[in-house]
């Protein structure tokens, strides 16, 4: 599929020298930043950091401070 898009002259020039550098087209350079833009725009759920998150060494797990919370002695919301 093919597209036009038009670009400020210094955004356009920054592209061209950046892509120049990394040895890529121009193109190659815009579908990489369409393709990334879109994926992190378009989850549904957590970003993939989050969910491969374990937790940091040496500290404890919140999960572990559960046990010691006490059950609501009444409904605040009834």
């Amino acid at each position: 599929m093919n597209f036009n898009i038009y670009l400020d002259d210094e955004t356009g020039e920054q592209l061209g020298q950046l892509a120049k550098k990394v040895g890529e087209s121009r193109n190659a350079l815009i579908r990489q930043a369409v393709t990334e833009w879109l994926n992190r725009h378009d989850q549904p759920t957590w970003p993939i950091e989050v969910l491969n998150f374990e937790g940091e060494p040496g500290l404890t797990s919140f999960e572990l401070w559960r046990e010691e919370l006490k059950e609501p002695q009444s409904d605040p919301l009834a």
